[in-house]
């Protein structure tokens, strides 16, 4: 089968188109022809040596697909073959703690393309156990831009937020795939949702979203623009995927007893915050990462239901995966970018 695979850490242009041997499903196991594989920032993350520098090579990247059943395993029932699916990004490899809540506690917990084979390729083998049909209708360019992207922002803010009707939410850089999709999920769950943007272009795009309120924090006041939207209080929770000083800034724009869920670290890997702003108004700061099998299954029931939609900025061809991931890393994107690995 065709894969785009890395032989070493480095650029973008360490990303080879080669011929690689065909997976086959273990028992338990499903076979997935990828139809559609979504990009990721992770994946670049992964690919410059920042996350795990140990990793064995070669190495196939990707978090995210959306394919047809191949092959089974043995013992697996309940798909038959050339069934639309949609697997989970990340899961525990160790059959015995797959049932594991949170997943990310499972001293086995991976994501595709980091601890087992990725996606970048014409197919791959899941576990059974976190293999979803494919319902949505959508075309598999639209349904691979969902996976990561929708099952991290439902448990970022559905689960580790408690975001419920009527809070009002904040949405650190909506126009990114996690963004645009955790938007979505705060109006999915009855929020109202300020969001954040550096390229006034975007704007509408976020509009359309459900974004109540969209601040530009290359020109405006963050912080300020969210007091006033919420009336001097501040926000009931705040989504922050860039980390880095704009960390501080999130906390500041939180109310008294809020919540802030560090979800990314766009903007840098180290923070300096000012302990007071949290600690005296007893403020609280959560981490978030990765998903279960529950928040897929509950974000694709929105996806069916037109409460959330996928948002696809591209899509290339796996050949040419180095420019896709070079579009995501520069913020060159307005949701998600996804490969075609038979194009």
């Amino acid at each position: 089968m065709k894969a785009a695979t890395i032989h070493a850490f480095g650029d973008f242009d360490v990303l080879t188109y080669e011929d690689v041997e065909t997976p086959r499903p273990g028992p338990g196991e499903v076979l997935i022809k990828v139809l559609a594989s979504g990009v990721n920032r992770f994946d670049h993350y992964i690919r410059a040596g920042e996350v795990a520098p140990e990793l064995p090579f070669p190495h196939i990247l990707g978090a995210d697909a959306a394919g047809e059943v191949a092959a089974l395993g043995d013992g697996v029932e309940g798909f038959r073959i050339g069934e639309r699916v949609i697997p989970l990004s990340g899961f525990p490899t160790d059959a015995d703690e797959q049932d594991v809540v949170p997943a990310t506690s499972a001293p086995s917990f991976t994501v595709q393309g980091l601890g087992v084979p990725g996606t970048y390729a014409q197919y791959i083998t899941v576990p059974v156990r976190f293999v979803l049909r494919d319902e949505t209708g959508l075309s598999p360019e639209e349904a691979a831009a969902l996976p990561m992207g929708l099952a991290t922002g439902v448990r970022a803010v559905k689960v580790v937020g408690g975001v419920k009707a009527g809070d009002r939410v904040l949405v650190q850089a909506g126009a990114g795939s996690a963004g645009s999709m955790m938007i979505q999920v705060a109006k999915a769950l009855g929020a109202r949702v300020a969001t954040t943007v550096r390229k006034e272009a975007k704007r509408a795009q976020l509009e359309e979203l459900g974004a109540d309120l969209v601040i530009n924090s290359g020109t405006q006041d963050v912080v300020a623009e969210v007091k006033e939207w919420t009336g001097g209080a501040g926000a009931d929770v705040v989504i922050d995927t860039l980390g880095g000083d704009v960390l501080q800034h999130s906390i500041d724009a939180a109310r008294p007893f809020g919540v802030i869920v560090a979800y990314g670290f766009v903007a840098g890997v180290e923070s300096t915050i000012n302990v007071q702003s949290f600690f005296f108004t007893q403020k609280q700061l959560r981490g978030s990462m990765s998903a279960d099998l529950s928040d897929l299954e509950w974000g694709l029931e929105q996806v069916r239901a037109g409460r959330i939609r996928p948002v696809l900025d591209s899509a290339y061809p796996l050949s040419e995966a180095a420019e896709a991931q070079r579009k995501v890393a520069e913020n060159r994107v307005t949701g998600s970018v996804v490969l075609r690995p038979w194009a």
